[in-house]
């Protein structure tokens, strides 16, 4: 490759533009945070959601800063506990309030309405959260104008990328927008309250509606150029990298560390030579994606693995579908186990940290069984998660220098290898080291600073737009995809038996990692205030 080559790669390969796109999101956040300005990325609504949920979220209200006459509505039990359980608080104070307004959706708040809740609360944070609710009220779509203009704005920013690549703008253009409304879609469904209750994500039923499509009419020539998988995902990837902040492993220092770092590259490596070695998977990639989705944190890591082993698209399908279905499984089943055998509350937590695939469902688990598992798992595989890059990193030197190799040509160079090495992995290890060595201590440093970065920038804007990412990339997935082809990859069940060993050994481990470092058998007994 000659010197021209090389540089021009950096404006013509999709790999750099991933790196290119996700800078300038991530470069647009902390602008507009640095500057001032109060930019939130737009997302769906829960169906059917009250309007006490977004009062509750944003003002903290305590029993006693509520009237006695209303307080004395609430059953003498529930008062007792108030004490000392906020969530029990939290639910009934809402269904309290809630019935006694008598709102029914998050979009019919009539100037009575608001009228009967000032009348309720006197703090004037209070009071001004309620206006402001009520001034949202009156524009219900404004939503989804700021989701078409991110969309927009997406769509555009991908079309310059697809024209330097030297693909078709136009046929890219008419798919990108039949994904995006397939991606509206998708979370629609998913954030309906029904739906949501039962932890079915956004990712399976945009995985699900491009399978309908391409299972059922076919997915047409023009329809595929707006499906740029990889793109989508490697942008969301370097996104990922500015919420991997360094300054979180402190929280339960060598505690987390031990049951996320120990258990992960273990089950990582058991469940490879189980796949390649027991049940002779003739497709390694294929198996090192469902070992990575399983170890370390489900989708996410499984599209991290995908890219570096350059596993198949019915490959990266099949391995996120076992995941998705098993995540729900469990997040469902370990809550009421854990609290059936007795176990300590921060072991479960850990333990459901280190095992549940997807972080949204470790936290939602964590809550069922208490405030203080909430907090251990969500950190235990905030921990976890780190190892994304580092699994990928190194899934991608075993690809280029061993399993791809041919053995009859030279030892490739280490130019080589960084020529097939993914970039998004640069992008992601740049966007971490950036996120928390310069901008948390721009920011005021400390606590402070991650709490500016985490709420200004990531939480305001990176996390939802890497969200959305995700969600072009499954239905483009699913665009992609066809059963027959997931079929082939289902022979003999194999993949199946490599997860459910995988999971089964995983969750043996963690739950042993989990009583050594949070249930007293090494360290003192931790405890959370």
């Amino acid at each position: 490759m000659s010197t021209a080559e090389r540089w021009s790669s950096l404006w013509k390969k999709e790999d750099w533009w991933a790196v290119w796109l996700g800078f300038g999101i991530l470069a647009f956040a902390v602008a507009a945070a640095a500057l001032g300005y109060s930019i939130k990325a737009p997302e769906i609504e829960r169906w059917a959601d009250n309007p006490l949920d977004a009062f509750f979220s944003d003002v903290t209200v305590r029993v006693s800063d509520w009237p006695s006459a209303l307080a004395s509505e609430l059953p003498p039990e529930t008062a007792d506990r108030f004490k000392y359980t906020r969530k029990v608080g939290y639910q009934q104070g809402r269904r309290t309030l809630s019935e006694t307004i008598g709102w029914k959706s998050r979009y019919q708040m009539d100037d009575a309405d608001r009228e009967a809740l000032l009348a309720l609360v006197t703090e004037p944070a209070h009071r001004e959260a309620i206006t402001s609710l009520y001034e949202q009220s009156q524009s219900p779509r404004a939503n989804f104008v700021a989701l078409a203009i991110l969309l927009v704005a997406l769509g555009a920013a991908f079309a310059v990328a697809v024209y330097m690549i030297g693909e078709n703008v136009k046929q890219f253009t008419a798919g990108f927008v039949v994904v995006s409304l397939l991606a509206i879609l998708a979370y629609v469904v998913s954030t309906q309250a029904a739906v949501s209750a039962y932890g079915l994500p956004y990712a399976m039923w945009a995985l699900l509606l491009g399978l309908l499509i391409s299972n059922t009419t076919g997915t047409p020539s023009w329809l595929l150029a707006g499906s740029k998988t990889e793109l989508y995902i490697k942008t969301g990837l370097v996104l990922l990298g500015a919420e991997i902040l360094f300054g979180k492993i402190v929280v339960l220092g060598a505690r987390g560390l031990m049951v996320a770092w120990l258990v992960t590259p273990t089950v990582l490596i058991f469940m490879y030579f189980f796949g390649t070695r027991t049940l002779k998977i003739s497709s390694k990639a294929l198996v090192v994606v469902v070992a990575a989705a399983t170890s370390v944190c489900g989708v996410s890591a499984a599209i991290a693995t995908a890219a570096a082993s350059r596993a198949k698209k019915e490959e990266l399908t099949l391995a996120v579908g076992m995941t998705l279905i098993f995540t729900v499984l469990m997040m469902v089943a370990m809550p009421p186990l854990i609290k059936a055998v007795g176990m300590n509350e921060l072991v479960g937590g850990a333990w459901m940290g280190g095992t549940i695939d997807a972080t949204g469902a470790v936290v939602a688990a964590g809550a069922l069984l208490g405030d203080n598992a909430e907090v251990v798992a969500a950190v235990v595989k905030m921990i976890q998660n780190i190892l994304i890059g580092v699994v990928a990193f190194f899934v991608a030197i075993a690809w280029v220098t061993k399993i791809e190799r041919d053995p009859n040509a030279p030892r490739p160079s280490a130019m080589e290898i960084w020529y097939r090495f993914p970039k998004f992995i640069v992008g992601f290890v740049v966007a971490s080291l950036v996120f928390s060595f310069i901008l948390i201590p721009a920011f005021g440093g400390g606590q402070e600073g991650l709490n500016a970065v985490e709420s200004d920038v990531v939480g305001a804007v990176t996390k939802t737009c890497r969200g959305w990412l995700f969600c072009l990339a499954f239905v483009a997935i699913g665009l992609e995809s066809n059963f027959r082809q997931l079929a082939a990859q289902l022979a003999g069940g194999k993949p199946i038996m490599l997860y459910i060993v995988g999971q089964s050994f995983n969750l043996i481990l963690t739950l042993i990692l989990a009583y050594i470092a949070f249930g007293g058998w090494l360290f003192n007994p931790v405890i959370l205030e």
